[in-house]
């Protein structure tokens, strides 16, 4: 047996036995990843894993050989592959059917559904998360929670907010964490810090990688590429991590969300949320608030930018993010 790096992206035939070997093991073929690996016996690829930023993910063993010890051999490899990109805490995406497997090797489960179970190994971990957001919990009751990426904030996200905190005694407004944006990831926060600060009932946190990240919902990254299949399994794993272990942190009764007639991926997510939450979470779906007879979203805010539009561009946003916006034109 030998151990060899996959190029799925150059060798058809080499994807086509990983596809088949992911397919035999009850998996999706998620071609987003960076590195995969795979051993074979002879010329017949046995097992598989592959690794997309910090996710373990598209791990199969052939069940002819599921004696042979080769998990093992695989997730030691991916996590020497991850280690040497500097990664020190790292997911893993696998079946809720062999997820004991992974806890033998040192994983820790942080939620299943039907399809997945998603697990973590390192520092800080999910605890860590929880304990930091539990730490500006308001002693309110009827609370609700936004997420969003705000690339960059727009007044669409300050009606969004504004509506919420009328309706509600504390609203708490979870700013994507992730740094796969134009606005990185402390100039988003600090733009919707400084957009609602007028609102005493409104509490901005960060959502680290546990809501709308690579690792919970990575095609939500990959808009124009997602499978909707995999987009839908993603997104369901997001909304019922957020529904029963994060809003019970902060005692978040309801989730406002704007619709979404622009993005089929982010469409999918809202769906994801009316099926997960069902009675034991509110969602409320708001229209999108319009300017000039078209939707005020960010992604339009960013195509104004690369035209130079910036006169059109100051009656979307808040003028805090035009200022900021005006500073980036400078750069």
């Amino acid at each position: 047996m030998i151990i060899k790096r996959l190029w799925l992206d150059r060798d058809h035939q080499t994807y086509k036995q990983w596809a088949e070997l992911l397919k035999t093991s009850e998996l999706i073929p998620d071609d987003q990843v960076d590195y995969t690996i795979g051993i074979y016996d002879g010329k017949t690829l046995i097992a598989t894993g592959s690794v997309y930023h910090n996710i373990l993910k598209c791990i199969a063993v052939d069940s002819s050989y599921q004696n042979e010890n080769l998990l093992t051999q695989i997730v030691q490899n991916l996590r020497e592959q991850l280690i040497d990109s500097g990664f020190t805490h790292y997911f893993l995406y696998t079946k809720p059917t062999v997820s004991s497997l992974f806890r033998s090797l040192g994983f820790t489960e942080i939620i299943v559904t039907k399809e997945l179970a998603f697990m973590e190994q390192g520092m800080p971990n999910f605890h860590d998360y929880l304990t930091e957001i539990s730490k500006l919990k308001r002693p309110t009751i009827k609370n609700a929670g936004i997420v969003m990426n705000a690339n960059p904030f727009t007044k669409g996200h300050l009606y969004l907010i504004t509506e919420a905190a009328k309706q509600n005694e504390t609203v708490y407004v979870f700013v994507v964490s992730e740094e796969r944006s134009l606005f990185d990831t402390t100039t988003r926060f600090r733009l919707v810090k400084e957009g609602i600060k007028h609102l005493k009932n409104v509490v901005v946190l960060p959502t680290r990688e546990y809501i709308v990240s690579s690792a919970t919902f990575p095609s939500y990254f990959l808009k124009d590429q997602a499978k909707d299949t995999i987009a839908k399994a993603q997104a369901t794993l997001d909304a019922v991590l957020f529904k029963e272990r994060i809003a019970p942190v902060l005692a978040i009764t309801t989730r406002f969300v704007g619709e979404e007639p622009l993005s089929p991926v982010t469409n999918i997510y809202n769906q994801a949320m009316e099926q997960v939450f069902s009675s034991t979470l509110k969602l409320v779906v708001l229209p999108r608030k319009v300017e000039a007879d078209e939707i005020i979203s960010a992604s339009r805010v960013r195509a104004l930018m690369n035209e130079g539009a910036y006169e059109e561009i100051k009656t979307l946003v808040p003028e805090t993010t035009f200022k900021e916006i005006m500073n980036h034109k400078k750069e």
